[in-house]
């Protein structure tokens, strides 16, 4: 029997005011099998992190309400969203803007204009480097997992939701055996 599972898309964060960058980034990444959301300030960056935490951030430096490097030191000082990968791409391509960007914890800079596919492939590079370190907080004594939100849920829910797999219960022989013990 086969059946159809549902994979979960990695997901990115586009922060940029120029929307006609946001619809190429937009358009390139889900092209590729990203999932792709987009907000034009700082501010929608940092409360779009709060309902869900992204694979990795695109953030432009120079934007109206706040600087990118504002918002990264921000997602940085935040244990939840500390560890999301952060590519600055931007128009500033001076040393001491880059240097800044890593030093605040950015994982790459690109600068504009870009090339696709090297934009493609960095953003693949830092998604998968991020889901290969990537660890389940769980509870040694009811075995739920902390989500990307903080809240914390059963396994079987967190695995459906995020692979699309389905679970039947059993007992496995050497519980059957404890079991046949008692």
């Amino acid at each position: 029997m086969t059946g159809k599972t549902t994979e979960r898309r990695p997901f990115v964060l586009v922060v940029d005011d120029t929307q006609a960058i946001v619809n190429l980034i937009s358009r390139l990444l889900e092209r590729h099998g990203f999932e792709v959301e987009a907000v034009d300030c700082g501010a929608k960056a940092l409360e779009k992190v709060e309902d869900r935490r992204p694979d990795l951030i695109l953030l432009d430096v120079l934007m109206p309400d706040m600087s990118g490097f504002d918002v990264c030191r921000k997602l940085k000082e935040n244990r939840w969203t500390a560890p999301i990968p952060i590519i600055f791409l931007t128009g500033k391509a001076d040393v001491v803007d880059i240097v800044q960007g890593f030093k605040l914890g950015g994982v790459d800079y690109v600068t504009k204009p870009f090339r696709a596919e090297e934009l493609v492939a960095r953003v693949t590079t830092h998604v998968q480097l991020y889901q290969l370190r990537a660890i389940l907080p769980i509870c040694s004594y009811c075995s739920k997992i902390r989500n990307d939100k903080g809240d914390w849920e059963r396994i079987e829910t967190y695995i459906h939701r995020e692979t699309g797999a389905s679970f039947s219960h059993g007992i496995c022989p050497v519980c059957y055996g404890q079991l046949k013990k008692h």
